[in-house]
């Protein structure tokens, strides 16, 4: 399966079909308001801003597992993430990334390894998996990595499409 077979829903709500984003590079990334990596989410906005004409796009999607770091409304992840980093990438709905209520998404996602071949459970906020054109994972970057670390962007342009 590629990450584009799982149901999913916007932040408001609605179905969202992730083929759209079929061959284009994805970074997916698990967000949070109030958390010590919220400000990775202008550093995420530069990158789909600088990419996304070349077949990439960023997803965020809201998680309120770690130390209740995500407690908003759809509406006020919405108006928080647009009035204070200008947020223009597309966000789900807010979910589990770990146990037993996890997303189906997140329990392909969390097979892939990191860079130190550590799979498993999403361990903070802000944690980032990139997908390749094909809708497979290709990169797994811990909360640490910041969107303009070298590493992460030299994988994003490796698998950008165009």
């Amino acid at each position: 399966m590629t990450v584009y077979e799982y149901p999913a829903n916007t932040l408001a709500g609605e179905p969202i079909d992730l083929h759209r984003f079929a061959d284009s590079a994805l970074l997916i990334v698990n967000v949070a308001s109030k958390c010590g990596f919220t400000p990775q989410y202008a550093g995420l906005e530069q990158l789909h801003a600088k990419y996304q004409d070349r077949g990439f796009s960023v997803l965020g999607v809201p998680c309120n597992q770690f130390g209740g770091q995500e407690p908003g409304t759809p509406e006020e992840i919405a108006e928080f993430c647009s009035a204070t980093y200008g947020v223009t990438f597309p966000m789900l709905a807010k979910v589990d990334v770990n146990g037993e209520t996890r997303h189906p998404l997140y329990a392909e996602l969390t097979q892939y390894p990191d860079s130190d071949g550590i799979a498993g459970d999403v361990q903070w906020n802000f944690e980032k998996f990139l997908i390749s054109p094909e809708g497979a994972p290709v990169g797994r970057f811990r909360s640490a990595v910041a969107p303009d670390d070298p590493a992460l962007v030299g994988a994003i342009e490796a698998q950008l499409p165009r």
